[in-house]
């Protein structure tokens, strides 16, 4: 069994701040290296993962990459799954829920929960792409990230190189942290990185299809994710734990307290 690499906090902290001004490349590369097959890529081809991928093929063309398939994705972006694994010959890893669960889920609360309270959308996400992240990152001993802290709030503080702990204290990688949407943008002409086709028709963030809209002029670039939500976190849990009790409650109804569903 191959040894575990962990890093502590100290250890971390010291990571980030010698990286914290260099280059997304120079930090991927340290990562790779550092990491080897424990490391994998995350990503839902918005495009600063389109460019982290880009990045590292170019350091190791057999990098791992990982995408989770929640069931509700967009036509588009299964077309770029596609598209991804033709351009860079990876073995692109495809996850998915657990049919199970997400039958438990519809079963109690119908197919399209999300759209009538916080709770069942964090409740929908938890199902259909946290536990299967969940189960991708206990396998390894860190991730890479496209989060920039210009995204939202809930992300102005990451570092490019962190601590996990939601995720059994494994490292957390985010080379783009202190990018610009500009700067992504600037990359993806400069090296001729496939994009996501539905940035062209005014998505700013693409998530599953019925959860993501376009933006309208003058809005916030999350604003088209869980758009009918009034003060809710525009986050699905993935990147940062989201706890109401509504939510812990309706999680424990579906997954029971050993993890599988109730009859």
């Amino acid at each position: 069994m191959e040894e575990r690499i962990i890093l502590d906090e100290l250890e971390a902290g010291e990571l980030a701040i010698e990286f914290d001004h260099q280059e997304p490349q120079d930090v991927i590369r340290w990562a790779v290296e550092r990491f080897g097959n424990r490391l994998a890529i995350c990503t839902s081809f918005q495009a600063d993962g389109l460019v982290i991928i880009d990045m590292a093929w170019r350091i190791n063309p057999k990098v791992r990459v990982f995408t989770i398939d929640t069931g509700r994705l967009p036509q588009e972006t299964y077309e770029m799954i596609d598209r991804v694994r033709a351009k860079y010959g990876i073995a692109l890893e495809v996850h998915v829920p657990e049919t199970r669960q997400v039958e438990a889920m519809v079963r109690r609360h119908g197919a399209n929960l999300f759209y009538r309270e916080v709770p069942l959308r964090l409740l929908c996400c938890q199902v259909r792409k946290v536990l299967p992240l969940r189960r991708v990152l206990s396998q390894l001993d860190a991730w890479i990230t496209g989060l920039r802290r210009d995204q939202w709030a809930t992300r102005s503080n990451i570092r490019k190189i962190e601590l996990d702990h939601d995720h059994g204290g494994i490292v957390k990688i985010n080379p783009l942290a202190d990018w610009t949407e500009e700067e992504v943008w600037d990359y993806i002409r400069a090296f001729d990185v496939p994009y996501h086709p539905l940035y062209d028709r005014g998505y700013t963030s693409i998530g599953c299809a019925p959860c993501t809209r376009p933006i309208q002029p003058g809005e916030d670039p999350r604003a088209g994710r869980w758009w009918w939500e009034r003060g809710a976190p525009k986050e699905c849990g993935m990147h940062c734990a989201i706890e109401t009790g509504g939510f812990e409650h309706e999680l424990e109804a579906i997954l029971g307290h050993n993890g599988h569903p109730h009859s």
